[in-house]
C-alpha cells in the first residue's frame, strides 16, 4: 500500500511496482486517515505500507503513530517514503516504528532498483522462514 497524495507519485509508483512484480496487488490512500479507514475495514491487507511523511488531513508521522497504536495493524512493516531527508525526519520515523525511510527517487530507473532491492529482501525472508519451518516442523509421511 502506498499513502501518497501526490496522484504522480502515486501513479508513477504503481507503474514500476507492476514491473517489478506484475502479481502484486496494489493498493494506495491519499493522507492517514483513508489509509486508516481502509486497513480498519478490511478492503485492504497490505504486506507493506509505504508512506508519505507531508500529507495533508493527516501525516506520516500521525498515520505511522496510529498504525503502531493498533493492535491489528502494528505488525504491518511501514517504510516511509518522503522527499525529505532531514536527519530528524529519519530518526522520528525509525523511533516510532517504521522499519525504513526511503526518500523519493528522482528517477524511474531509481524507483525500479529500490521496489527490487525491497522485493529481492522479502523473497529472502520467505524463503529463510519455509526453510526454519520446515527444520521445526516434522514432515507428514501419510499427507
Amino acid at each position: 500500500m502506498l499513502v501518497d497524495d501526490d496522484l504522480d507519485d502515486t501513479s508513477l509508483f504503481e507503474e514500476v511496482l507492476q514491473q517489478v512484480d506484475p502479481a502484486v496487488v496494489f493498493a494506495s490512500a491519499a493522507n492517514g486517515h483513508e489509509a486508516l479507514a481502509a486497513l480498519r475495514e478490511g478492503t485492504t491487507r497490505p504486506d507493506v505500507i509505504f508512506l508519505d511523511l507531508n500529507m495533508p488531513r493527516m501525516d506520516g508521522r500521525q498515520c505511522l503513530a496510529a498504525l503502531k497504536e493498533d493492535d491489528t495493524l502494528k505488525q504491518i512493516p511501514v517504510i516511509m517514503y518522503t522527499t525529505s531527508s532531514q536527519p530528524k525526519d529519519v530518526e522520528q520515523a525509525m523511533q516510532k516504528g517504521a522499519v525504513s525511510f526511503i526518500t523519493k527517487p528522482t528517477s524511474l530507473k531509481e524507483l525500479q532498483e529500490i521496489l527490487e532491492a525491497i522485493a529481492g529482501n522479502v523473497h529472502l525472508d520467505l524463503h529463510a522462514a519455509l526453510k526454519t519451518l520446515r527444520q521445526t516442523v516434522p514432515a507428514c509421511v501419510i499427507c
